[in-house]
């Protein structure tokens, strides 16, 4: 029997890394092009605030930054799913997938290079799932607090409320005839820890302040401040004053509550918080659905040669968004305490792993059946039995 030649044997290697090659590249695209797209949608939100004066400029770009950061766990795995099925699509449509088996590629090495690919992306997202993540909101909620105790009066119009720090703050303006004029009949409102301050001016006008970045302050004409005591009716303060500065950047004395989503992987670990519980178990299962969607769209795009492209991508196009959707409220259930610890989350990777058993199983399923005589013969060529008919 005659050996392969050292050739030959390089050829499924060969193969192997070009299918790699051809796999990389729509995921990059894709993945770029996710990026870009919800930065875009993540930087309108941010700039209506900014214009509105209720988040300074200069901190949009980083809390655009950490926002894309914490999206890259669900955007890697979506931008693997599609790349798998589009160049799988190609290949077998382009007969490039047959021609290949010819050279000794077999299922087994496509596989394989599926898997090399989801595995290492599964490494990327389970480090940001499990490190940068609490990391990332971490820094979004410090500088969000942050942000928002520096108001840009400047930019306020007249006619809306403008509340920040949780609603401990709370700034209205009667009339303005634009942004930097004066304004007329101004209204603040500071919630402490023991009593509300309410101050409200004839006229005011900002005062930039001598560090730049550090807000401005207000100067109100015939002012009355009202100090509430709601615990203790008795040190209440009624005052008048005929100038004075207000600061409407002073923080709340409240400290913010404790997040899940911002607590260490270690802390949730340890923690019995159904709460907690839920956002570990979304970080842990995000690295498999990594795998499992990459090794899903394998059969997606290989198993049916003669169904239509566009039906082929409304299935997988709909097995995605089904299971996302799954996931999600699979964690807001065990948040809610709605499902117990276990199985958790856990059900949702179970059904796309009985999808994969299904996909690599049904066929040889339905032939078995049909030579037990439990499914009928299948039809071929559109040809339907006759009928024998009586003379």
């Amino acid at each position: 029997m005659r050996r392969p030649s050292a050739a030959s044997r390089r050829i499924p290697l060969i193969l192997y890394r070009y299918l790699l090659r051809e796999l990389s590249k729509p995921l990059a695209i894709i993945l770029g092009t996710l990026v870009a797209l919800f930065g875009s949608y993540t930087a309108a939100g941010f700039l209506s605030d900014a214009v509105n004066g209720l988040l300074p400029a200069g901190a949009i770009a980083t809390l655009i930054g950490l926002k894309v950061l914490i999206s890259l766990e669900v955007l890697i795995p979506a931008a693997l799913y599609v790349s798998v099925i589009l160049t799988l699509s190609r290949l077998h449509g382009d007969l490039e997938l047959p021609a290949m088996s010819a050279l000794r590629f077999t299922p087994a090495t496509m596989i394989r290079a599926v898997l090399t690919l989801a595995g290492c992306l599964a490494l990327v997202v389970g480090s940001l799932s499990l490190v940068v993540r609490p990391w990332a909101y971490t820094r979004l909620h410090d500088l969000s607090r942050r942000a928002a105790t520096l108001l840009d009066v400047d930019a306020m119009e007249a006619g809306s409320f403008y509340v920040s720090q949780g609603g401990s703050r709370v700034v209205f303006l009667a009339h303005r005839d634009g942004p930097g004029s004066e304004a007329r009949d101004v209204f603040v409102r500071l919630t402490y820890g023991d009593h509300d301050e309410i101050v409200s001016g004839k006229l005011a006008d900002a005062i930039p302040r001598m560090i730049p970045g550090t807000g401005s302050d207000v100067h109100l004409s015939d002012a009355d401040i009202y100090e509430i005591y709601p615990k203790k009716p008795d040190s209440d303060q009624v005052l008048q004053a005929a100038g004075m500065i207000v600061d409407p950047n002073k923080r709340s004395d409240a400290p913010p509550g404790p997040s899940a989503v911002a607590s260490s992987s270690a802390e949730l670990a340890r923690s019995v918080s159904a709460g907690d519980i839920a956002e570990f178990q979304w970080r842990l299962s995000t690295p498999l659905s990594t795998l499992l969607l990459g090794l899903v769209a394998i059969p997606l795009s290989t198993a049916s040669p003669r169904a239509r492209r566009q039906s082929r991508f409304t299935t997988a196009f709909l097995i995605y968004f089904g299971y996302y959707l799954l996931s999600t409220s699979a964690r807001t259930w065990v948040q809610h305490g709605t499902i117990p610890e276990f199985p958790g989350i856990w059900w949702a990777p179970c059904l796309l792993v009985l999808l994969l058993l299904a996909y690599a199983r049904g066929p040889g399923l339905v032939l078995a059946l049909r030579r037990r005589g439990a499914l009928p013969p299948r039809r071929r060529g559109g040809t339907f039995p006759l009928r024998r008919r009586d003379a």
